[in-house]
């Protein structure tokens, strides 16, 4: 069983998955950072530019945002094919004017001096679903299974959607996570989807121009539309105003989810009841420590994250075989967990101790398979490779912890690592051997951190010295204690 806890405050929403007592997944949003794409808003034409085939829509921000006349939606069908069903192109100017009312949706962010992007076609996702509400097609999502598992998805959403007169219609997309889903679930994604899109409706008929009819749910309101399930066993939210928004939500939308709402008000702070945050501290960290003795270290880089096991101090109680195999057995579990955690995705490399028999790479195997199976995220693992590394893939859902959390170090710039100070040094003399043959001011002074100083005039002092006669320039020193090893100037007197 799972234990969900909720720790909310007014700039930062914390949530932790906690199974049998061990914390499983960590998701934090900040409410700086949260963006505006897949809000809805009721919108006003502020002034159509027929030169760009474009709009400008007010939607009550600082900026005005902008409509393409591809993003536009006549009808409930797009500007696109209206005009291929049209069989000429129908400029912008003749779809909307100024002072027009239009439900609108945000689809990129304003960034710098852009103001959003808008579409008029209006989606709204769902926990296995996406509703298009002006469309009426069924799609499925090309990572589901094979051609019949997809076409068998679409039947049932055909049976499940109903006829337009009998309440039904609109377009759905499903979604990977679709795939297994039971009836049930699906028919409570689609009654979800259609009363929010009721809500839009009725908001875009009584709300004035520029108000906001749909917010895309809050990390506190997706717990319940996501994360819990059969297994959970409790949700705790330790905000008594956010528990009674979140039980008002659940009551509307998903009553089983509801039900198992409370209300935390201990005296310790709610993530010191499971050591939420020690284990925060802990995936962050480059190398986890198992049990047995033995360690993993992750590295995270741009194109994939590496994994390696390594026995460390475990020594075993019969031979090195065994040794290494309980290693990896253990690892696997470590790894599978730390994954959900970290929230890694993209291509994931995992080098296991090399094993010798094929039992023992089989039973790691089927071992990290069942530990990745209570995993929420799709998977897909490749075994095995001629070198003995466990190739796979995580879904990227959403930023990873570190990502999140934490910045590119600003000393070594995220390299991991920095020059030493002997180096910086031999740096400084190249610099200032360039500068001489450029300018030639009456004495180079160095200004760098102290123990590049300190190298300078002791161990390198001989080295500078011949410089200066070199250059026949005096060179000073000036020790600046703010300066990190790398980072130096060199004043021109």
């Amino acid at each position: 069983m799972e234990d969900i806890l909720i720790n909310w405050s007014p700039q930062e929403t914390r949530v932790a998955v906690v199974e049998n007592g061990a914390v499983q997944e960590l998701h934090i949003e900040r409410s700086l950072e949260r963006g505006l794409v897949g809000n809805v808003y009721l919108g006003k034409v502020a002034r159509v530019l027929p030169g760009m085939q474009s709009a400008f829509i007010d939607i009550g921000l600082e900026r005005a945002a902008f409509l393409h006349v591809a993003d536009l939606h006549v009808n409930g069908v797009s500007a696109r094919s209206y005009h291929a069903e049209a069989g000429t192109a129908t400029p912008i100017e003749r779809l909307v004017f100024e002072g027009q009312a239009l439900t609108v949706q945000v689809i990129k962010d304003p960034i710098g001096t852009k103001g959003a992007r808008l579409s008029s076609q209006i989606s709204i996702a769902g926990r296995m679903l996406v509703f298009l509400p002006q469309d009426e097609h069924i799609g499925v999502s090309q990572k589901i299974g094979s051609p019949e598992a997809r076409e068998l998805l679409r039947a049932r959403m055909q049976v499940l959607i109903g006829r337009p007169e009998e309440g039904g219609g609109g377009g759905f997309i499903l979604r990977t996570n679709a795939e297994d889903a039971s009836d049930e679930e699906l028919a409570a994604d689609i009654a979800y989807l259609r009363k929010t899109w009721s809500r839009i409706r009725e908001g875009a008929s009584t709300k004035p121009p520029g108000s906001l009819l749909h917010q895309d749910l809050s990390l506190v309101e997706r717990v319940l539309r996501d994360l819990v399930h059969e297994r959970t066993a409790s949700i705790r939210i330790d905000s008594r105003s956010q528990f009674e928004v979140l039980q008002g939500f659940g009551d509307l939308y998903m009553p089983a989810a509801s039900a198992k709402l409370e209300h935390y008000s201990g005296e310790r702070p709610i993530f010191d009841l499971n050591n939420v945050d020690a284990e925060l501290v802990r995936a962050l960290a480059r190398r986890v420590d198992l049990k047995s003795g033995g360690y993993l270290i992750f590295d995270q880089t741009e194109a994939m994250t590496t994994i390696d096991v390594n026995t460390g101090g475990f020594v075993g109680a019969r031979n090195f075989e065994d040794t290494i195999f309980k290693t990896n057995l253990e690892a696997a579990g470590a790894i599978a967990r730390q994954l959900r955690l970290r929230n890694l995705g993209g291509i994931i490399i995992a080098d296991f101790i090399d094993m010798v028999r094929e039992e023992h790479k089989a039973a790691v195997l089927s071992e990290f398979r069942k530990q990745l199976s209570r995993d929420r995220t799709k998977i897909t693992v490749g075994g095995f490779t001629q070198l003995g590394l466990l190739e796979m893939t995580r879904k990227r859902t959403r930023e990873s912890l570190a990502r999140i959390l934490c910045e590119p170090c600003p000393t070594c710039e995220g390299r991991g690592q920095i020059k030493t100070a002997r180096s910086v040094c031999y740096d400084i003399m190249r610099e200032i051997l360039r500068e001489a043959r450029q300018f030639s001011p009456k004495e180079f002074r160095i200004v760098a951190a102290a123990n590049v100083v300190e190298m300078l005039l002791d161990e390198e002092s001989q080295h500078l010295a011949g410089l200066s006669d070199f250059i026949g320039k005096p060179i000073s020193l000036s020790a600046e204690p703010m300066n990190q090893t790398e980072h130096y100037d060199i004043v021109l007197l």
